[in-house]
């Protein structure tokens, strides 16, 4: 994946960067000093450089897999997979799943035409690897259709054969959900990347399940419209990946989460059946609204491939704002206050810790602390978008006046243009890369209540010591952490204090152990952390009545002995 691509194009879209809108002339950078009672403008004038890297693909080692026990790569058996904390869990390879042999190459030949059917080496030891490099399947076969008839045929073939598959968009996933475990045929879906349909008067915008994030984007910009969904990995996922992992990111506080913008889908059941759910109404009460079952299914009940989605029209006022504050309670008393006195406009509240703000200055080339007089605990960015210049700015600078007054920021900085905004947004967008730069990373998307959020990140240093740095932060706006625990090198004893005491301290406060990354191969024996087994025995029900033989993303989501 490009993170440099998809942080620029996310920044770049979420300004409304074009210099028709009114929006480029309010954001003006200013010195906000505590305890005063003004605003008084900077003296620096300087934007903020900006450089993003990826990591190649080729430092993983084909021939090996993942190992979450000790989170590094070892050669193991097809047959099996060892995962877990402190006792091992083996995942065995299913066997009532068939191998690929001559026929079934023959077949798909037929169906899709040699160009479709992927067995270069290269190729599928990428579409094999998660972007992480920390899952690693065997598939030697990837197949890619282009419309929903091969789709269907695939599966009904698959399924009459017991082939397992994985379906793959962008493959952008941070918890195994979207490679192989074993040598499950690879369903990619890039090439049904067509824009259907797009009503300019209701926004509903219907299109297939491959399109890439940000050529949607883009496609709504010139409309005057844009996507509810925002992603750092705009520039590689893909919208039916979105929807299939209910994927969160930046704009959810303003927007909400899939399940209420997504208006209809098409899905492909294991057996070929499809599944025309395909509705561009906003109201419709005429039984079970099935499409929920699909939407953070993972690719486990049914594989979509159109999508309806309604989408809001682009607002021209803009404001980023980077604020520094004391502790982690002023951080929540911000919030409440941002969401009283900001309301409507409120569109993004984030928030990283002094690790996180480290971290990127130290690991991502060109980027400036834009409050550089110290370095403070806690750091909040929040983001404005309205339809009145005048007004928006008014209010952001009357909220922030506020928060001043009654010491609950102690710097802050608003951006003055285009680049300074996009240096705003690369220092939150950049964490994951810059942890990726500082070594071993332990990753962990949680949903706590707002009030216990960083209680967790700093029991846990308490655990760990000097052994390894705890990092936190995420989106303060829906009580999404991001707990990141970042070391030299993967070590036993290390995930030993973390897991399960990480899911354990999660659920005794009443959390999730997966706010919008999905649960995938890492976190799906330990769903019942999260969901009490009445919950996990009829979910398990649902994935045998729309996929008997199992065949779709197997030993993912729900824990294999419910589902083999």
């Amino acid at each position: 994946m490009e993170n440099h691509k998809a942080a620029a194009a996310a920044v770049a879209y979420r300004l409304l960067n074009q210099t028709k809108h009114k929006s480029n002339k309010i954001l003006h950078q200013r010195r906000l000093i505590p305890n005063s009672t003004q605003l008084n403008p900077s003296s620096s004038t300087s934007g903020f450089t900006q450089h993003y890297t990826s990591v190649p693909l080729n430092q993983f080692v084909a021939s090996y897999r993942w190992d979450l026990r000790k989170s590094s790569l070892i050669r193991t058996s097809i047959h099996h997979r060892k995962f877990g904390s402190l006792a091992s869990t083996i995942v065995q390879r299913n066997p009532n799943f068939s191998t690929i042999n001559h026929d079934d190459l023959i077949y798909f030949d037929k169906i899709l035409g040699a160009k479709k059917v992927i067995q270069d080496p290269e190729e599928l030891q990428t579409a094999n690897t998660d972007w992480m490099h920390k899952y690693k399947g065997s598939s030697k076969l990837m197949l890619q259709p282009e419309n929903t008839t091969e789709l269907s045929q695939i599966l009904e073939y698959c399924n009459s054969r017991r082939l397992a598959v994985v379906p793959q968009g962008g493959n952008t996933g941070l918890v195994g959900g979207s490679v192989p475990v074993f040598d499950e045929i690879i369903i990619n879906t890039r090439r049904m990347n067509s824009v259907i349909s797009f009503d300019q008067v209701s926004g509903v915008l219907v299109c297939e399940a491959g399109c890439i994030l940000e050529n949607l984007i883009s496609f709504l910009d010139k409309k005057g419209f844009i996507m509810p969904l925002d992603l750092g990995a705009k520039g590689s996922c893909q919208i039916g990946g979105n929807i299939s992992t209910n994927a969160g990111g930046l704009r959810l506080v303003r927007y909400g989460s899939l399940h209420g913008t997504v208006l209809g889908l098409e899905v492909v059941l294991a057996n070929g059946s499809v599944i025309d759910m395909l509705g561009t109404l906003r109201k419709d009460n005429t039984g079970y609204d099935l499409k929920h079952l699909f939407i953070g299914s993972e690719g486990s009940l049914g594989i979509i491939t159109k999508v309806s989605i309604l989408t809001p029209p682009k607002l021209s006022s803009v404001n980023i704002a980077f604020l520094a504050c004391e502790d982690y309670i002023s951080c929540q008393k911000l919030l409440f206050q941002a969401k009283r006195r900001l309301g409507e406009i409120l569109s993004a509240f984030e928030f990283l810790d002094s690790q996180a703000m480290n971290l990127v200055l130290h690991h991502l080339d060109g980027v400036r602390n834009p409050l550089p007089s110290s370095i403070y605990n806690f750091y909040v960015l929040i983001e404005t978008t309205g339809s009145n210049e005048s007004n928006d700015k008014a209010t952001l600078e009357a909220f922030l006046l506020h928060a001043m007054e009654n010491g609950l920021v102690s710097d802050g900085a608003l951006a003055q243009d285009f680049s300074q905004a996009s240096s705003f947004w690369h220092i939150r967008e950049g964490i994951p890369e810059a942890l990726q730069k500082a070594g071993a990373v332990y990753k962990y998307d949680l949903s706590l209540p707002v009030e216990k959020m960083y209680d967790l990140v700093e029991e846990m240093r308490t655990r760990l010591g000097a052994a390894a740095n705890v990092v936190g932060y995420g989106h303060l706006g829906d009580s999404n952490l991001h707990l990141n625990v970042s070391a030299r090198q993967y070590d036993d004893a290390i995930l030993a204090q973390i897991e399960p005491f990480v899911y354990e301290w999660t659920s005794r406060h009443r959390g999730s152990i997966s706010a919008e990354h999905g649960l995938g191969l890492m976190k799906a024996e330990k769903i019942y952390y999260s969901k009490s087994s009445e919950t996990v025995q009829l979910m398990a029900s649902v994935k045998k009545l729309l996929d008997p033989n199992g065949i779709l993303n197997p030993y993912k989501v729900i824990p294999s002995s419910l589902v083999s």
